[in-house]
């Protein structure tokens, strides 16, 4: 486990590490580049490289943490990658249980294999499940992500590859942008991350600008109409308060908590 300079998450929590590319966003990815520098170091857990790996000694790190902390699961791996063993991913989310103080951020471009897990699992209340969404073709993730009975449901679009167009964002509570940074990063246009965030705007979603990218991603910075967007989603706690840009705060009701979503984990979507 480890502080992180990802600017949505306080800390990440590696419980396996290691991927295969899946999608047109897995093709600059900056965990394959860190795990193979890691390995070469000789630090514990990347002795395979990037080659798909569980460590099963993790499994029970956010225990020993006291202090209340939002982990971005997997940073180094995909959660639900396909070598995964639903036997270990409940082991995962035996910890997320016993460690209600904390939130989970977990973002997978997987999302048959999320949604086969939680048809049989519920989504603890301390999980937010996001999908990766870089391009048009990505967004029928989105629609998988819908049926799953999620306390808050997250968009991360980044790397943002193309204009993505119309966006579903009903029953979403989160919208996260970001160019690719790295040698070899794809550009973002402005108009593109505009596009979004006035459907965010115009449906009431939190919109959190991360950054411009390319090959210096510091330089490029991560302002956005010559200011930062960092809003965040109300949880359903309240642990994490969301301010919106105009200085006023946004919550759920208590009588609906995010959305009204109640009864089994996935819902069936019926045509009208």
């Amino acid at each position: 486990m480890s502080t992180t300079k990802i600017e949505w998450t306080e800390s990440t929590w590696n419980p396996s590490v290691g991927c295969t590319k899946v999608s047109a966003g897995c093709q600059n990815c900056y965990a394959e580049c860190m795990a193979r520098r890691l390995c070469a170091m000789g630090k514990k857990g990347y002795e395979n490289g990037f080659k798909f790996t569980i460590l099963p000694e993790r499994v029970k790190l956010p225990l020993t943490v006291k202090k209340p902390t939002r982990f971005f699961v997997n940073s180094m791996s995909d959660l639900f990658h396909e070598e995964m063993p639903f036997e270990f991913l409940d082991q995962i989310f035996e910890t997320i249980k016993n460690t209600p103080k904390h939130i989970y951020q977990i973002l997978t471009k997987r999302e048959n294999i999320l949604q086969k897990y939680f048809c049989n699992h519920p989504v603890p209340d301390n999980v937010w499940l996001g999908v990766t969404v870089e391009n048009k073709e990505a967004k029928k993730r989105i629609d998988i992500l819908k049926t799953i009975n999620a306390p808050i449901r997250f968009l991360s679009i980044e790397p943002l590859l193309d204009d993505v167009g119309q966006l579903d964002l009903s029953d979403i509570d989160w919208v996260i942008v970001g160019g690719e940074s790295g040698p070899g990063a794809r550009p973002m246009q402005k108009q593109w991350v505009l596009d979004i965030k006035d459907q965010c705007d115009e449906n009431k979603v939190p919109f959190f600008f991360k950054q411009w990218g390319g090959a210096n991603k510091k330089q490029a910075g991560r302002t956005l109409l010559d200011q930062t967007w960092d809003a965040m989603p109300n949880s359903p706690k309240g642990q994490l308060p969301l301010v919106l840009d105009d200085g006023c705060l946004f919550a759920r009701t208590a009588a609906a908590p995010m959305g009204g979503r109640e009864g089994c984990n996935v819902r069936v979507r019926t045509q009208e």
